[in-house]
């Protein structure tokens, strides 16, 4: 009986010691890096010569493309990643789903999506979209 209880109070113990607090990306783990998008809500994105592209610089300034090109400073905080005023060039693309592309990052940057990196995987998520990008290459 005294073995049961010690093993209960060791593992309460434990317990205790887990770390539940939010892990949150920083901004060092981003700049400097281009991310190629691999997915948009579990489906495969657009392939092509030019694939959807994120890129982060100096200070969390963004650019890339989906069917347009976009540029702006973006804000983390939290594990939140904003940008609201992304410059846009406003081309319309042959390719509709590249142009819906363009829209859905708009809206995400603009409301603010969840960041996560894992590995070599950052995923941009709010609760209607997911866009998944695979580390491409350092940018400058």
């Amino acid at each position: 009986m005294s073995k049961t209880i010690l093993l209960l109070a060791a593992g309460m113990l434990l317990a205790g010691c887990v770390n539940t607090s939010k892990v949150t990306v920083n901004a060092s783990q981003l700049e400097h890096h281009r991310f190629v998008l691999e997915s948009v809500n579990g489906k495969p994105a657009p392939a092509g010569k030019n694939p959807p592209e994120l890129s982060f610089g100096e200070k969390m300034h963004l650019s890339g493309s989906m069917c347009n090109r976009f540029t702006g400073q973006g804000k983390l905080s939290e594990g939140e990643l904003k940008a609201k005023n992304l410059a846009m060039t406003r081309m319309m693309c042959a390719d509709a789903q590249r142009n819906e592309l363009d829209k859905i990052l708009s809206a995400m940057l603009s409301k603010g999506a969840q960041v996560d990196l894992t590995g070599d995987q950052l995923t941009l998520a709010t609760a209607e979209q997911t866009l998944v990008y695979r580390l491409s290459d350092r940018v400058n």
